[in-house]
């Protein structure tokens, strides 16, 4: 009952209650995105959703316009905090998370759940292997089972087998303990970029 119907409801209950609290943080942070190069407040980035849909994730932008797609060996965004392309304000929200607050507009949309597996990009779904399209099986989520207890410190490939324990364990207390865990974890700012050891 509660992954097939609770677990919906209550994500728009709190999307609704904490939608008035991000238009401060959208009427603060907008407006320093938009003067540092007059660049869009929004990054709209195409990711996989539940049953392999193709949809578009929020993100206040952190990176300066036109910056160049890098990727990992393991076909994974790069991410690294003297990251050239970053703006100055691209760097702290970062490191704050608030670049991912706007997936609150998500959730409303049905897209993504507040706790669920991180989103691949679409071109992934081709190099899936064995089960790790099961992680498809539930809607991507704002935070994660990965994002709580591990950051960035581990590979794509064992960040999807974390999404699959997650999916074969979901539950009301399970989803209590990873939301607490990444209260814990953005608060320390640790392993918000990705180490040399973690793209191996």
């Amino acid at each position: 009952m509660y992954k097939s119907i609770f677990k919906r409801v209550f994500d728009l209950i709190i999307a609704i209650i904490a939608l008035p609290f991000w238009f401060i943080i959208l009427a603060i942070i907008g407006p320093i995105i938009y003067l540092q190069d007059k660049g869009a407040i929004f990054y709209n980035a195409p990711r996989l959703g539940k049953s392999g849909k193709v949809f578009k994730m929020y993100k206040f932008r952190s990176m300066k316009m036109n910056a160049p797609d890098l990727r990992n060996e393991d076909g994974s965004t790069f991410n690294a905090e003297d990251d050239p392309r970053l703006t100055k304000i691209g760097k702290f929200i970062r490191k704050t998370s608030l670049d991912e607050t706007p997936q609150l507009l998500n959730i409303i949309r049905g897209d993504m759940s507040i706790i669920g597996p991180r989103p691949d990009l679409p071109e992934h779904a081709e190099i899936y292997e064995g089960n790790e399209n099961r992680k498809l099986d539930v809607r991507p989520g704002v935070t994660g089972f990965n994002q709580a207890y591990y950051r960035n410190t581990v590979p794509w490939k064992e960040r999807i087998q974390h999404d699959i324990y997650y999916i074969d364990n979901l539950s009301f207390w399970l989803d209590i303990k990873i939301f607490f865990k990444t209260v814990v974890s953005v608060l320390k700012r640790e392993d918000v970029f990705v180490s040399e050891n973690s793209k191996k």
